[in-house]
């Protein structure tokens, strides 16, 4: 019988992508549940289903509906039996998360136990329910400093702390219901039609027209700050992988349940680096601006890093190197640059 698995937040940037590589590599069919706001662009959903013949479009489904509020039987009825809930849905703009906290107290919090709500009449045949983090719910990472899947939290706006309650959330949901739940924790994640105020596309736009080209750095001008960006399509590989896993996983610490895996890119860059791959994908100068960002501004950190040994503990590692998945974004971009115009 053929699977079926719930997405939230489908109309998403990286939801979009995971539902991409649900349709080229399973049978499964997918419904998606989005409620459209800045981040849920139909768009996406409608060129990506472009690139799929119209047998392979009917295994889509999209379900509106709001998690702030709770699942209704008419909502259940429309979703119906899945084997699979992937929760991505979030508020996911660090600056917005300071301007309006309780928006994503709502968003990342009680939306989150809404879908947890809705998984429980599912666990009779629900095999996994992964809950989307990020890697800021573990704050700044000194040099040398990569966090592990189960290192303390330290959020430093509301968005990583409303993210940590989610996780909390989950882990609950499993110690106290059963359910069958993942973690993942992913940083920087970049790729085609990314909303165009995030970082990457923004630099696409500005190095194309001729203009400078804004790097996050110290309070001394003189150090970027750094990331492991890693391409969309790769951490919907590794969900995929994490779905199909047939081996054991080693216990947490003190056994903990609710296995944890941090989905990390290929290589650390710092942003003049990135900016520097996205000038020469264009053939064209960058003119730059190291700004004192992170110590003029609350809730932004200079250094995110995740330890990814797990996952290539267990096999899996990303597809193409970062640098490379940069140069591929910046051509894709330009050649579709109403994305950037949006």
């Amino acid at each position: 019988m053929t699977k079926r698995a719930l997405i939230t937040g489908g109309a998403g940037f990286i939801a979009h992508h995971l539902i991409g590589q649900i349709l080229k590599n399973t049978d499964w069919d997918v419904v998606t549940l989005d409620r459209l706001d800045y981040s849920g662009n139909l768009n996406r959903l409608h060129d990506l289903m472009l690139s799929f013949d119209p047998e392979v479009r009917k295994r889509v489904k999209i379900v509106h509906h709001d998690l702030k509020a709770e699942l209704n039987p008419l909502v259940r009825s429309e979703i119906g039996t899945v084997d699979y809930v992937l929760h991505l849905a979030a508020g996911s703009h660090v600056d917005r998360s300071i301007e309006y906290p309780m928006e994503f107290v709502l968003d990342n919090v009680v939306a989150t136990c809404n879908i947890l709500e809705f998984a429980r009449t599912q666990k009779d045949h629900l095999e996994r329910f992964v809950y989307f983090s990020t890697d800021e719910v573990f704050g700044p990472a000194p040099n040398g400093i990569k966090y592990k899947e189960n290192d303390r939290y330290n959020s430093t706006n509301p968005y990583s702390a409303t993210k940590a309650g989610g996780e909390e959330l989950a882990v609950a949901y499993e110690n106290t219901y059963g359910l069958p739940i993942y973690i993942t924790h992913t940083m920087n994640v970049f790729g085609e039609r990314q909303h165009p105020e995030k970082y990457i596309p923004m630099c696409i736009k500005r190095i194309r027209d001729g203009e400078t080209v804004t790097i996050h750095s110290d309070s001394t001008r003189t150090i970027p700050g750094s990331r492991h960006y890693i391409h969309a399509e790769d951490v919907a590989s590794a969900v995929l992988f994490l779905l199909n896993y047939e081996g054991e996983f080693e216990p947490a610490w003190g056994n903990a349940k609710c296995p944890k895996f941090n989905i990390v890119g290929s290589e650390e860059l710092n942003n003049l680096e990135l900016a520097q791959i996205i000038a020469q994908a264009q053939g064209r100068e960058l003119n730059y601006d190291l700004v004192d960002f992170h110590s003029s501004r609350p809730g932004h950190d200079l250094r995110y890093a995740l330890c990814g040994d797990k996952m290539k503990e267990l096999g899996w590692v990303p597809q193409k190197s970062v640098r490379e998945r940069i140069a591929e974004v910046t051509k894709w971009t330009l050649e579709n640059e109403r994305w950037i115009t949006l």
